[in-house]
């Protein structure tokens, strides 16, 4: 799916040669500040590499449109966009800047439900704590319906036990719907209980790659 061949960006990474396949859980760990957020923002073309070059299906992303490529490849930062407005409006407003179909609330509530956010489409998202507004977001990503999540520590602004519930229901929707999930994770323990492909990053540079075989 993603095939990243000799990129360099500024001194915070400089990989040499990945792949990263399709239909598959894949968890980057590594210290702070190593790179691993860096990484997923260019796998979205939010940042471009000083050198080299990443493949997406065997096209170069300079070659995508960043719109078409957005509607595929969703990322959802550590701490995520919340609007003003309804939590309606936040659900809704990932379709909107990606220009897909709107859907109905039954749609909008399964969502809700499905991460274990009870709340009402008509709440006031503002009102919503760290962790609610973490789901809300995710949410959001689930209805965009991508092909490949990009999440960069979805679960750090909930308890262990939500933590645990909301990433094994990710990684089944995942795995249910033949898409990609790659992850950034500061748990060791989810990382390790989830991932098909476990890529370890230290000073930008990847020291470690371990497989499900």
């Amino acid at each position: 799916m993603f095939s990243i061949k000799g990129l360099v960006y500024k001194d915070i990474l400089a990989i040499n040669r990945l792949e990263l396949l399709g239909n598959k859980i894949i968890c980057i760990v590594g210290e702070s500040g190593g790179g691993k957020t860096t990484l997923l923002k260019m796998l979205n073309k939010l940042v471009s590499p000083d050198k080299g070059e990443i493949l997406y299906n065997n096209i170069s992303l300079k070659d995508i449109d960043s719109v078409n490529l957005r509607r595929e490849v969703v990322m959802l930062s550590q701490i995520p966009a919340i609007f003003e407005g309804t939590i309606k409006d936040n659900l809704l407003i990932g379709l909107k800047f990606s220009e897909k179909p709107m859907v109905s609330d039954k749609v909008l509530e399964e969502a809700l439900s499905f991460i274990k956010l009870n709340k009402n489409l008509e709440d006031n998202s503002e009102n919503l704590s760290g962790g609610e507004k973490q789901r809300l977001a995710l949410a959001r990503v689930l209805i965009m319906n991508p092909k490949v999540f990009l999440l960069d520590e979805p679960s750090s602004a909930l308890d262990e036990d939500t933590e645990k519930f909301v990433i094994e229901k990710l990684v089944n929707h995942t795995r249910k719907n033949n898409k990609t999930l790659i992850m950034v994770t500061h748990s060791k323990s989810i990382a390790e209980n989830y991932y098909d492909c476990l890529i370890e990053i230290k000073e930008g540079k990847i020291i470690n790659i371990k497989e499900v075989k």
